[in-house]
Protein backbone atom coordinates (compact mmCIF):
# COMPACT_ATOMS: atom_id res chain seq x y z
CA UNK A 1 0.00 0.00 0.00
CA UNK A 2 1.41 3.40 -0.97
CA UNK A 3 2.18 5.94 1.67
CA UNK A 4 -0.43 8.37 -0.31
CA UNK A 5 -3.33 6.07 0.34
CA UNK A 6 -2.08 5.16 3.94
CA UNK A 7 -2.52 9.14 4.83
CA UNK A 8 -6.12 9.02 3.41
CA UNK A 9 -7.13 5.83 4.90
CA UNK A 10 -5.81 7.23 8.26
CA UNK A 11 -7.66 10.46 7.60
CA UNK A 12 -10.70 8.50 7.45
CA UNK A 13 -10.20 6.88 10.94
CA UNK A 14 -9.52 10.34 12.55
CA UNK A 15 -13.44 10.80 11.04
CA UNK A 16 -14.45 7.68 12.57
CA UNK A 17 -13.37 7.72 15.67
CA UNK A 18 -14.08 11.54 16.29
CA UNK A 19 -18.15 11.80 15.47
CA UNK A 20 -18.46 7.86 17.13
CA UNK A 21 -16.30 8.39 20.50
CA UNK A 22 -17.00 12.19 21.04
CA UNK A 23 -12.97 13.07 20.67
CA UNK A 24 -11.92 15.89 19.91
CA UNK A 25 -10.98 15.86 16.23
CA UNK A 26 -8.29 17.96 16.75
CA UNK A 27 -6.34 15.94 19.36
CA UNK A 28 -6.60 12.85 17.01
CA UNK A 29 -5.55 14.79 14.02
CA UNK A 30 -2.43 16.07 15.72
CA UNK A 31 -1.79 12.32 17.03
CA UNK A 32 -2.22 11.07 13.47
CA UNK A 33 0.41 14.02 12.13
CA UNK A 34 2.67 12.68 14.34
CA UNK A 35 2.33 8.84 13.81
CA UNK A 36 2.14 9.12 9.50
CA UNK A 37 4.70 12.20 9.37
CA UNK A 38 6.99 10.13 11.79
CA UNK A 39 6.19 6.43 10.64
CA UNK A 40 5.02 7.10 6.69
CA UNK A 41 6.56 10.03 5.45
CA UNK A 42 9.79 9.90 7.11
CA UNK A 43 9.74 13.53 8.83
CA UNK A 44 11.05 14.76 12.46
CA UNK A 45 9.17 17.22 14.36
CA UNK A 46 10.06 20.20 12.25
CA UNK A 47 8.44 18.74 8.84
CA UNK A 48 5.33 17.91 10.83
CA UNK A 49 4.93 21.42 12.75
CA UNK A 50 5.35 22.90 9.29
CA UNK A 51 1.80 22.70 8.40
CA UNK A 52 0.35 23.92 11.71
CA UNK A 53 -1.76 27.35 11.23
CA UNK A 54 -0.15 29.49 13.03
CA UNK A 55 -1.89 32.48 11.39
CA UNK A 56 -5.12 30.90 11.68
CA UNK A 57 -3.93 30.16 15.10
CA UNK A 58 -4.08 33.93 16.20
CA UNK A 59 -7.04 34.77 13.71
CA UNK A 60 -8.79 32.51 15.88
CA UNK A 61 -7.80 33.71 19.42
CA UNK A 62 -7.26 37.07 18.56
CA UNK A 63 -10.56 37.79 17.05
CA UNK A 64 -12.57 35.57 19.37
CA UNK A 65 -10.91 37.69 22.40
CA UNK A 66 -11.96 40.84 21.05
CA UNK A 67 -15.72 39.91 20.57
CA UNK A 68 -15.58 38.57 24.01
CA UNK A 69 -14.48 42.02 25.25
CA UNK A 70 -17.07 43.25 23.31
CA UNK A 71 -20.04 40.65 24.62
CA UNK A 72 -18.84 41.36 28.24
CA UNK A 73 -19.03 45.21 27.74
CA UNK A 74 -22.48 45.12 25.69
CA UNK A 75 -20.93 46.15 22.79
CA UNK A 76 -22.80 43.82 21.02
CA UNK A 77 -26.08 44.05 22.32
CA UNK A 78 -25.75 47.87 20.96
CA UNK A 79 -24.86 46.40 17.53
CA UNK A 80 -27.83 43.95 17.78
CA UNK A 81 -30.17 47.13 18.54
CA UNK A 82 -28.95 49.46 16.05
CA UNK A 83 -29.54 46.36 13.53
CA UNK A 84 -33.02 46.38 14.45
CA UNK A 85 -33.53 49.51 14.00
CA UNK A 86 -31.62 49.88 10.71
CA UNK A 87 -34.46 47.74 9.37
CA UNK A 88 -36.96 48.78 11.50
CA UNK A 89 -37.74 45.94 13.46
CA UNK A 90 -37.76 43.72 10.32
CA UNK A 91 -35.68 40.47 11.76
CA UNK A 92 -36.09 38.43 8.58
CA UNK A 93 -33.71 41.24 6.71
CA UNK A 94 -31.02 40.78 8.84
CA UNK A 95 -29.56 37.01 7.32
CA UNK A 96 -29.78 39.35 3.92
CA UNK A 97 -27.85 42.30 5.41
CA UNK A 98 -25.17 40.31 6.67
CA UNK A 99 -25.00 38.31 3.07
CA UNK A 100 -24.24 41.94 1.78
CA UNK A 101 -21.98 43.25 4.35
CA UNK A 102 -19.16 40.05 3.86
CA UNK A 103 -19.63 40.10 0.04
CA UNK A 104 -19.42 44.02 0.04
CA UNK A 105 -16.21 43.63 1.78
CA UNK A 106 -14.11 40.92 0.41
CA UNK A 107 -16.05 42.34 -2.97
CA UNK A 108 -13.61 45.80 -2.48
CA UNK A 109 -10.45 43.95 -1.79
CA UNK A 110 -11.00 41.58 1.57
CA UNK A 111 -9.50 38.53 2.29
CA UNK A 112 -12.40 36.30 2.70
CA UNK A 113 -11.58 35.24 6.28
CA UNK A 114 -11.05 38.56 7.37
CA UNK A 115 -14.38 39.80 6.66
CA UNK A 116 -16.30 36.75 8.61
CA UNK A 117 -13.96 37.48 10.99
CA UNK A 118 -15.49 41.13 11.23
CA UNK A 119 -19.08 40.15 10.40
CA UNK A 120 -19.72 36.94 12.09
CA UNK A 121 -19.73 37.54 16.07
CA UNK A 122 -21.81 40.80 15.22
CA UNK A 123 -24.42 37.94 13.28
CA UNK A 124 -24.28 35.41 15.43
CA UNK A 125 -24.73 37.92 18.57
CA UNK A 126 -27.97 38.99 16.75
CA UNK A 127 -29.13 35.59 15.62
CA UNK A 128 -28.88 34.60 19.53
CA UNK A 129 -30.80 37.42 20.64
CA UNK A 130 -33.81 37.26 18.40
CA UNK A 131 -33.47 33.48 17.83
CA UNK A 132 -32.64 33.10 14.42
CA UNK A 133 -31.00 29.70 13.55
CA UNK A 134 -27.02 29.95 14.24
CA UNK A 135 -26.48 27.84 11.29
CA UNK A 136 -28.90 30.19 8.58
CA UNK A 137 -27.03 33.58 10.46
CA UNK A 138 -23.22 31.60 9.94
CA UNK A 139 -23.93 30.09 6.53
CA UNK A 140 -25.42 33.49 5.60
CA UNK A 141 -22.10 35.43 6.54
CA UNK A 142 -19.78 32.50 5.06
CA UNK A 143 -21.23 32.64 1.45
CA UNK A 144 -21.72 36.23 1.47
CA UNK A 145 -18.05 36.43 1.67
CA UNK A 146 -17.99 33.89 -1.43
CA UNK A 147 -20.50 35.99 -3.11
CA UNK A 148 -18.40 38.76 -3.47
CA UNK A 149 -14.66 36.86 -3.46
CA UNK A 150 -14.15 37.13 -6.79
CA UNK A 151 -15.02 40.32 -8.40
CA UNK A 152 -11.82 41.69 -10.59
CA UNK A 153 -10.59 44.02 -7.35
CA UNK A 154 -10.57 40.67 -5.06
CA UNK A 155 -8.32 39.10 -2.93
CA UNK A 156 -9.32 36.06 -4.53
CA UNK A 157 -10.19 37.64 -8.16
CA UNK A 158 -7.22 38.70 -8.62
CA UNK A 159 -5.11 35.82 -7.36
CA UNK A 160 -7.06 33.51 -10.20
CA UNK A 161 -6.80 35.45 -12.95
CA UNK A 162 -3.27 36.00 -12.68
CA UNK A 163 -2.84 32.21 -12.22
CA UNK A 164 -5.09 32.00 -15.27
CA UNK A 165 -2.85 34.48 -17.28
CA UNK A 166 0.40 33.07 -16.28
CA UNK A 167 -1.12 29.51 -17.56
CA UNK A 168 -1.75 31.34 -21.11
CA UNK A 169 -5.40 29.99 -20.67
CA UNK A 170 -8.29 32.07 -21.84
CA UNK A 171 -10.37 33.74 -19.17
CA UNK A 172 -13.02 35.92 -18.50
CA UNK A 173 -12.87 38.11 -15.38
CA UNK A 174 -16.42 39.34 -15.03
CA UNK A 175 -17.45 35.99 -15.74
CA UNK A 176 -16.18 34.24 -12.97
CA UNK A 177 -16.73 36.72 -10.36
CA UNK A 178 -20.74 36.32 -11.74
CA UNK A 179 -20.16 32.75 -11.44
CA UNK A 180 -19.29 32.77 -7.76
CA UNK A 181 -22.21 35.24 -7.14
CA UNK A 182 -24.89 33.84 -8.47
CA UNK A 183 -23.80 30.23 -7.15
CA UNK A 184 -23.81 31.52 -3.45
CA UNK A 185 -26.81 33.56 -3.67
CA UNK A 186 -28.89 30.67 -5.30
CA UNK A 187 -27.46 29.17 -2.36
CA UNK A 188 -28.48 31.78 0.15
CA UNK A 189 -31.85 31.69 -0.92
CA UNK A 190 -32.59 28.19 -0.38
CA UNK A 191 -31.00 28.03 3.07
CA UNK A 192 -33.07 31.02 3.90
CA UNK A 193 -36.13 29.00 2.96
CA UNK A 194 -35.06 26.23 4.84
CA UNK A 195 -33.78 27.32 7.79
CA UNK A 196 -36.40 29.67 9.14
CA UNK A 197 -36.62 32.15 7.08
CA UNK A 198 -40.24 32.24 6.21
CA UNK A 199 -41.11 31.91 9.94
CA UNK A 200 -38.86 35.28 10.37
CA UNK A 201 -41.36 37.25 7.64
CA UNK A 202 -44.17 35.85 9.63
CA UNK A 203 -43.02 36.69 12.54
CA UNK A 204 -43.22 40.78 11.66
CA UNK A 205 -41.46 43.59 13.08
CA UNK A 206 -40.10 43.29 16.57
CA UNK A 207 -39.30 46.75 19.06
CA UNK A 208 -36.66 46.80 21.12
CA UNK A 209 -37.25 49.95 22.09
CA UNK A 210 -40.89 48.94 23.62
CA UNK A 211 -38.66 45.79 25.48
CA UNK A 212 -39.69 43.09 22.92
CA UNK A 213 -37.80 39.69 23.35
CA UNK A 214 -37.85 36.74 21.39
CA UNK A 215 -37.17 33.29 23.41
CA UNK A 216 -34.60 30.55 21.96
CA UNK A 217 -37.05 28.36 22.28
CA UNK A 218 -39.70 26.56 19.11
CA UNK A 219 -39.15 27.47 15.74
CA UNK A 220 -40.49 30.78 15.74
CA UNK A 221 -39.52 32.31 18.62
CA UNK A 222 -41.61 33.61 21.44
CA UNK A 223 -41.82 37.27 21.86
CA UNK A 224 -43.27 38.91 25.03
CA UNK A 225 -43.40 42.39 26.21
CA UNK A 226 -41.91 43.58 29.14
CA UNK A 227 -45.33 43.57 31.99
CA UNK A 228 -48.39 42.68 31.33
CA UNK A 229 -49.54 39.85 28.34
CA UNK A 230 -47.41 39.93 25.48
CA UNK A 231 -48.62 38.02 21.97
CA UNK A 232 -45.81 35.83 20.58
CA UNK A 233 -45.69 34.69 17.12
CA UNK A 234 -45.02 31.47 15.33
CA UNK A 235 -45.28 27.74 16.46
CA UNK A 236 -43.65 28.31 19.84
CA UNK A 237 -45.54 31.47 21.06
CA UNK A 238 -47.51 32.17 23.50
CA UNK A 239 -48.56 34.09 26.24
CA UNK A 240 -46.59 35.51 29.70
CA UNK A 241 -46.87 37.58 32.50
CA UNK A 242 -44.48 39.58 34.42
CA UNK A 243 -40.76 40.49 33.18
CA UNK A 244 -41.22 38.80 29.60
CA UNK A 245 -41.81 35.10 30.95
CA UNK A 246 -44.02 33.12 28.71
CA UNK A 247 -45.35 30.15 27.59
CA UNK A 248 -45.22 27.79 24.05
CA UNK A 249 -42.30 26.45 22.43
CA UNK A 250 -39.00 25.79 24.70
CA UNK A 251 -38.56 29.93 25.57
CA UNK A 252 -36.39 31.00 28.71
CA UNK A 253 -37.40 33.62 30.87
CA UNK A 254 -36.17 37.21 29.38
CA UNK A 255 -32.88 38.27 30.14
CA UNK A 256 -32.16 40.06 32.94
CA UNK A 257 -31.76 43.64 32.83
CA UNK A 258 -28.32 44.99 32.97
CA UNK A 259 -27.41 47.94 35.14
CA UNK A 260 -25.83 50.15 32.32
CA UNK A 261 -29.20 49.55 30.15
CA UNK A 262 -32.40 51.70 30.67
CA UNK A 263 -35.32 50.39 32.38
CA UNK A 264 -38.66 49.72 30.53
CA UNK A 265 -39.86 46.59 30.04
CA UNK A 266 -36.90 43.30 29.69
CA UNK A 267 -34.36 44.52 27.30
CA UNK A 268 -35.29 48.11 28.04
CA UNK A 269 -35.85 51.02 25.69
CA UNK A 270 -32.31 50.87 24.53
CA UNK A 271 -28.55 50.07 25.14
CA UNK A 272 -26.64 53.14 25.97
CA UNK A 273 -22.92 54.18 24.74
CA UNK A 274 -20.79 54.20 27.51
CA UNK A 275 -16.78 54.98 27.57
CA UNK A 276 -15.98 51.01 26.98
CA UNK A 277 -18.86 50.27 24.52
CA UNK A 278 -17.31 53.61 22.32
CA UNK A 279 -14.16 52.47 22.62
CA UNK A 280 -14.92 48.85 21.55
CA UNK A 281 -16.62 50.59 18.48
CA UNK A 282 -13.68 52.23 17.60
CA UNK A 283 -11.95 49.39 17.58
CA UNK A 284 -13.46 47.41 15.59
CA UNK A 285 -13.26 50.18 13.30
CA UNK A 286 -9.96 50.03 13.23
CA UNK A 287 -9.59 46.25 12.79
CA UNK A 288 -11.39 47.13 9.62
CA UNK A 289 -9.08 49.79 8.44
CA UNK A 290 -6.16 48.07 9.56
CA UNK A 291 -7.19 44.85 7.63
CA UNK A 292 -8.91 46.27 4.64
CA UNK A 293 -7.32 49.21 4.19
CA UNK A 294 -3.48 48.55 5.27
CA UNK A 295 -3.33 45.05 4.67
CA UNK A 296 -2.11 43.90 8.37
CA UNK A 297 -2.78 40.56 10.16
CA UNK A 298 -6.60 40.50 11.47
CA UNK A 299 -4.79 37.82 13.94
CA UNK A 300 -1.98 40.04 15.70
CA UNK A 301 -4.30 43.11 15.46
CA UNK A 302 -7.32 41.98 17.20
CA UNK A 303 -4.99 40.84 19.94
CA UNK A 304 -3.52 44.02 20.06
CA UNK A 305 -6.61 45.86 20.33
CA UNK A 306 -8.19 43.53 23.12
CA UNK A 307 -5.36 44.11 24.74
CA UNK A 308 -5.37 47.83 24.87
CA UNK A 309 -9.24 47.30 26.19
CA UNK A 310 -8.41 44.99 28.73
CA UNK A 311 -5.92 47.22 30.04
CA UNK A 312 -8.50 50.20 29.90
CA UNK A 313 -11.38 48.81 31.17
CA UNK A 314 -9.95 45.36 33.22
CA UNK A 315 -13.17 44.32 34.90
CA UNK A 316 -15.19 44.09 32.04
CA UNK A 317 -12.23 41.87 30.03
CA UNK A 318 -11.11 39.45 33.54
CA UNK A 319 -13.31 36.95 32.07
CA UNK A 320 -12.72 37.34 27.98
CA UNK A 321 -9.39 35.45 27.72
CA UNK A 322 -11.72 32.16 29.44
CA UNK A 323 -14.17 32.89 26.68
CA UNK A 324 -12.04 31.72 23.54
CA UNK A 325 -12.94 29.34 21.82
CA UNK A 326 -9.94 26.97 23.14
CA UNK A 327 -11.56 23.00 21.60
CA UNK A 328 -12.60 25.09 18.14
CA UNK A 329 -8.70 26.08 18.24
CA UNK A 330 -7.23 23.23 18.73
CA UNK A 331 -9.92 21.29 16.80
CA UNK A 332 -9.07 23.35 13.89
CA UNK A 333 -5.50 23.88 13.95
CA UNK A 334 -4.80 19.68 14.78
CA UNK A 335 -6.87 18.77 11.37
CA UNK A 336 -5.14 21.69 9.36
CA UNK A 337 -1.51 20.13 10.62
CA UNK A 338 -2.32 16.92 9.30
CA UNK A 339 -3.84 18.16 6.14
CA UNK A 340 0.30 19.91 6.15
CA UNK A 341 1.56 16.58 6.36
CA UNK A 342 -0.28 15.33 3.68
CA UNK A 343 1.29 18.11 1.58
CA UNK A 344 4.20 17.61 2.78
CA UNK A 345 4.32 14.02 1.67
CA UNK A 346 2.90 14.26 -1.33
CA UNK A 347 -0.84 12.75 -1.12
CA UNK A 348 -2.98 15.76 -2.94
CA UNK A 349 -0.86 16.10 -5.94
CA UNK A 350 -0.58 12.57 -6.34
CA UNK A 351 -4.69 12.57 -5.97
CA UNK A 352 -4.73 15.71 -8.64
CA UNK A 353 -2.15 13.95 -10.82
CA UNK A 354 -4.23 10.70 -10.81
CA UNK A 355 -7.07 12.52 -11.51
CA UNK A 356 -5.19 14.61 -14.66
CA UNK A 357 -4.12 11.92 -15.96
CA UNK A 358 -7.72 10.23 -17.39
CA UNK A 359 -8.25 10.17 -20.85
CA UNK A 360 -11.97 11.73 -20.69
CA UNK A 361 -11.64 15.35 -20.34
CA UNK A 362 -15.20 15.87 -18.73
CA UNK A 363 -14.33 12.75 -16.35
CA UNK A 364 -11.51 14.63 -15.04
CA UNK A 365 -13.08 17.87 -14.98
CA UNK A 366 -15.71 16.84 -12.74
CA UNK A 367 -13.14 14.64 -10.59
CA UNK A 368 -10.81 18.03 -10.54
CA UNK A 369 -13.97 20.15 -8.94
CA UNK A 370 -14.51 17.51 -6.28
CA UNK A 371 -10.99 17.22 -5.42
CA UNK A 372 -10.80 21.07 -5.25
CA UNK A 373 -14.02 20.77 -2.90
CA UNK A 374 -13.12 17.92 -0.42
CA UNK A 375 -9.36 19.46 -0.16
CA UNK A 376 -10.38 22.92 0.52
CA UNK A 377 -12.85 22.34 3.32
CA UNK A 378 -10.11 21.31 5.39
CA UNK A 379 -6.98 23.69 3.61
CA UNK A 380 -6.80 26.90 1.88
CA UNK A 381 -9.14 27.46 -0.96
CA UNK A 382 -6.94 29.58 -3.00
CA UNK A 383 -3.70 27.55 -2.55
CA UNK A 384 -6.28 24.12 -3.51
CA UNK A 385 -6.85 26.29 -6.50
CA UNK A 386 -3.18 27.02 -7.33
CA UNK A 387 -2.45 23.79 -7.94
CA UNK A 388 -5.94 22.77 -9.57
CA UNK A 389 -5.74 25.10 -12.52
CA UNK A 390 -2.63 23.81 -13.78
CA UNK A 391 -3.51 20.22 -13.26
CA UNK A 392 -6.28 21.04 -15.39
CA UNK A 393 -3.69 22.50 -18.34
CA UNK A 394 -3.31 19.75 -20.28
CA UNK A 395 -7.11 18.98 -20.84
CA UNK A 396 -7.83 22.23 -21.54
CA UNK A 397 -5.40 21.96 -23.85
CA UNK A 398 -6.90 20.06 -26.02
CA UNK A 399 -9.64 22.32 -27.09
CA UNK A 400 -12.67 20.20 -25.34
CA UNK A 401 -13.74 21.71 -22.41
CA UNK A 402 -13.84 25.26 -22.17
CA UNK A 403 -11.55 26.74 -20.13
CA UNK A 404 -13.43 30.02 -18.74
CA UNK A 405 -16.08 27.25 -17.41
CA UNK A 406 -13.66 25.09 -15.95
CA UNK A 407 -12.10 27.88 -14.22
CA UNK A 408 -15.47 29.23 -12.76
CA UNK A 409 -16.29 25.56 -11.43
CA UNK A 410 -12.94 24.95 -9.73
CA UNK A 411 -13.56 28.12 -7.84
CA UNK A 412 -16.83 27.85 -6.94
CA UNK A 413 -16.33 24.01 -6.07
CA UNK A 414 -12.97 25.48 -3.88
CA UNK A 415 -14.45 28.16 -2.14
CA UNK A 416 -18.34 27.24 -1.48
CA UNK A 417 -17.63 24.56 0.68
CA UNK A 418 -15.78 27.29 3.14
CA UNK A 419 -18.79 26.55 5.24
CA UNK A 420 -16.87 23.60 6.70
CA UNK A 421 -15.99 24.08 9.70
CA UNK A 422 -12.78 22.43 9.17
CA UNK A 423 -12.03 25.55 6.72
CA UNK A 424 -11.10 29.16 8.27
CA UNK A 425 -14.48 30.42 7.52
CA UNK A 426 -16.39 27.85 8.94
CA UNK A 427 -13.87 27.81 11.92
CA UNK A 428 -14.41 31.58 12.67
CA UNK A 429 -18.26 31.40 12.79
CA UNK A 430 -17.99 28.47 15.07
CA UNK A 431 -15.88 30.23 17.63
CA UNK A 432 -18.02 33.33 17.03
CA UNK A 433 -21.07 31.62 17.85
CA UNK A 434 -22.31 32.72 22.06
CA UNK A 435 -24.18 30.77 23.87
CA UNK A 436 -24.54 27.47 22.10
CA UNK A 437 -23.89 24.22 22.12
CA UNK A 438 -20.98 24.03 20.43
CA UNK A 439 -20.58 19.66 19.22
CA UNK A 440 -24.28 20.46 18.37
CA UNK A 441 -23.14 23.69 15.84
CA UNK A 442 -19.82 22.25 14.58
CA UNK A 443 -22.26 18.65 13.61
CA UNK A 444 -24.69 21.17 12.01
CA UNK A 445 -21.71 22.62 9.97
CA UNK A 446 -19.87 19.20 9.46
CA UNK A 447 -23.09 17.97 7.71
CA UNK A 448 -23.92 20.94 5.65
CA UNK A 449 -20.21 21.64 4.64
CA UNK A 450 -20.61 17.42 3.25
CA UNK A 451 -23.81 18.25 1.48
CA UNK A 452 -22.53 21.43 -0.29
CA UNK A 453 -18.80 19.03 -1.08
CA UNK A 454 -21.33 16.25 -2.55
CA UNK A 455 -23.91 18.54 -4.57
CA UNK A 456 -21.98 21.96 -5.32
CA UNK A 457 -19.05 20.58 -7.93
CA UNK A 458 -21.48 18.31 -9.70
CA UNK A 459 -23.84 21.37 -10.09
CA UNK A 460 -20.84 24.17 -11.28
CA UNK A 461 -19.85 21.04 -13.69
CA UNK A 462 -23.01 20.34 -15.24
CA UNK A 463 -23.91 24.04 -15.37
CA UNK A 464 -20.65 25.94 -15.85
CA UNK A 465 -18.33 23.02 -17.81
CA UNK A 466 -20.59 20.65 -19.91
CA UNK A 467 -21.95 23.88 -22.19
CA UNK A 468 -18.29 24.03 -22.90
CA UNK A 469 -18.10 28.08 -21.50
CA UNK A 470 -15.16 29.94 -22.96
Amino acid sequence: MSPELISILVLVVVFVIATTRSVNMGALAFAAAFGVGTLVADLDADGIFAGFPGDLFVVLVGVTYLFAIARANGTTDWLVHAAVRLVRGRVALIPWVMFALTGALTAIGAVSPAAVAIVAPIALSFATRYSISPLLMGTMVVHGAQAGGFSPISIYGSIVNGIVERENLPGSEVGLFLASLVANLLIAAVLFALLGGRKLWARGAVTPENGGVLGTGGTGGTEATGSGTGAGTGPGAGTGTGAGAGTGGTAPAAVAVRPDQETGGTEGTGVRLTPARIATLAALVALVVAVLGFDLDAGLTAVTLAVVLSTAWPDDSRRAVGEIAWSTVLLICGVLTYVGVLEEMGTITWAGEGVGGIGVPLLAAVLLCYIGAIVSAFASSVGIMGALIPLAVPFLAQGEIGAVGMIAALAVSATVVDVSPFSTNGALVLAAAPDVDRERFFRQLMIYGGIVVAAVPALAWLVLVVPGFG
